[in-house]
């Protein structure tokens, strides 16, 4: 094999001086990008095989660029690559190496195509692999939730307005809640498949090229849906990578607001919550603490995927059209919130599946609060016959009277109650009671318990 002529940038005959050494510290990309070697070569594979067809490269060339690309794929495999900071990136170190071992041949790859599609290219190819990935996890933490929503359909606790008892529900109604968002979010990651569809290969720098290349065919190839449609606007695209950003960011505040919850259920005070002690860590200095570290890393990630998001709009939203160097962060935002994801997804179910629920501490405080107050009142709409505004002033003062008694609701007798109002009957009173409260909520979407049963069903036939 012909050794390599061009141990030089590709454009050392244009720029004498060799670029700062500062600089190529900082401008080069090789350690973010090295992650898309099998993208870059399998974009390249496919480029050589339509230059071939378009009769733009002969036979011999075609094999030989091929057989070199799959020797690199097979050395880095094997981790047997030597990547070199000065080639910037990946394909200049697939390149050079290239015409290590085929000589000057290798500098029929690159044509009609630049640096340009060709990241554009691997990078959509990647992400499209990756938002499969989170689907995939995504599945999994529903499951869980559907599971744990099984196990605890009658188990009743407070819901909360304000942090304040609100409600009694289902146990079950509250992980229902949370399959809703991450259902949402796989809907967002699977929309975002669309954009990251369309082929950026053939677009070249940013205007196409004269050569005659068939965009359709790698398309194809590469399992796009179809071209993209303008070469400027190709290489100026990074939506596909805010959506991306975006959902990550969503998803990551799902996670961190069920987090929250769950730290504030373990809490002394509420108790409502352990967690297995593979799921909590100690004090250093405190003998006795169990901390929920793991959720408090989930909380705490969300800020880091903000972050990025952050960063890249900031990035583009000054940038006029086509291409320009500050682009280059945008993989190591994508690579990063997708890391950051999976490992938070991961834990996320983990700790779901840890979760030891304090039934009898979450009745408890179902029962404080007087959280069957909105049933007393829909109540005396239903037999009273008169207006909810009404029903609502009446129970209002019945409340006052429990609190002045320091009775539940529930534990109030007829007497008590008729001298507030004398309508008032039995029938009405059995609605303070907090399993008649929760299983009366049969409105589509309410915590009774045979509503959440016909959820948990049709979702687990849906979940995929």
């Amino acid at each position: 094999m012909g050794k390599n002529k061009n141990n030089y940038t590709v454009w050392s005959t244009r720029i004498k001086k060799q670029t700062s050494n500062n600089f190529i510290k900082v401008g080069s990309s090789i350690n973010i990008d090295k992650r898309l070697y099998k993208e870059d070569i399998k974009g390249s594979i496919v480029h050589t095989d339509m230059l071939y067809k378009q009769k733009i490269i002969s036979l011999k060339v075609k094999e030989k660029i091929l057989w070199g690309l799959n020797r690199i794929k097979s050395e880095i495999d094997k981790k047997k690559f030597k990547y070199d900071i000065s080639k910037e990136d990946i394909h200049m170190n697939i390149e050079s190496r290239l015409f290590e071992l085929i000589g000057d041949d290798a500098g029929f790859l690159h044509t009609a195509r630049s640096r340009n599609d060709q990241v554009l290219t691997d990078l959509k190819i990647w992400m499209k692999g990756s938002v499969n990935e989170i689907d995939k996890l995504l599945v999994r933490v529903i499951k869980t939730l559907l599971n744990n929503a099984e196990k605890n359909l009658k188990t009743i606790l407070p819901g909360f307005t304000h942090l304040k008892n609100a409600q009694p529900i289902s146990l079950a109604h509250y992980f229902m809640s949370c399959v809703e968002m991450f259902n949402r979010d796989k809907k967002r990651f699977k929309n975002s498949l669309e954009s990251l569809n369309e082929n950026p290969l053939g677009v070249c720098a940013m205007s196409g090229t004269s050569f005659k290349i068939d965009r359709w065919y790698t398309t194809k190839k590469l399992k796009f849906s179809k071209p993209t449609n303008n070469s400027i606007d190709t290489v100026s695209d990074r939506d596909f990578v805010l959506d991306f950003l975006y959902n990550v960011s969503i998803c990551s505040m799902h996670i961190s607001r069920i987090s929250e919850e769950l730290i504030i259920w373990n809490s002394d005070q509420f108790n409502f919550i352990n967690l297995k002690d593979n799921l909590v860590t100690g004090s250093s200095i405190m003998p006795q603490k169990k901390n929920p570290d793991t959720l408090e890393y989930l909380r705490g990630k969300t800020g880091v995927s903000y972050g990025s998001l952050i960063s890249m709009l900031t990035i583009v939203k000054g940038l006029p059209l086509s291409y320009f160097k500050d682009l280059q962060d945008d993989k190591e935002l994508v690579f990063n919130s997708f890391d950051t994801l999976k490992n938070s997804l991961l834990i996320f179910d983990e700790v779901l599946k840890g979760l030891i629920i304090n039934k009898h501490i979450m009745l408890g405080a179902a029962n404080k609060g007087y959280t069957t107050a909105t049933d007393l009142a829909d109540s005396m709409v239903k037999n009273l016959k008169i207006t909810f505004r009404e029903s609502y002033k009446i129970t209002s003062k019945i409340v006052n009277l429990a609190e002045r008694l320091n009775l539940s609701l529930e534990d109030l007798n007829l007497d008590q109650v008729k001298s507030i109002d004398k309508r008032l009957n039995n029938e009405i009173l059995e609605q303070a009671n907090i399993k008649n409260s929760v299983n009366s909520k049969k409105s589509y979407g309410g915590t009774s318990f045979e509503n959440i049963k016909k959820m948990i069903n049709k979702l687990k036939k849906e979940i995929k």
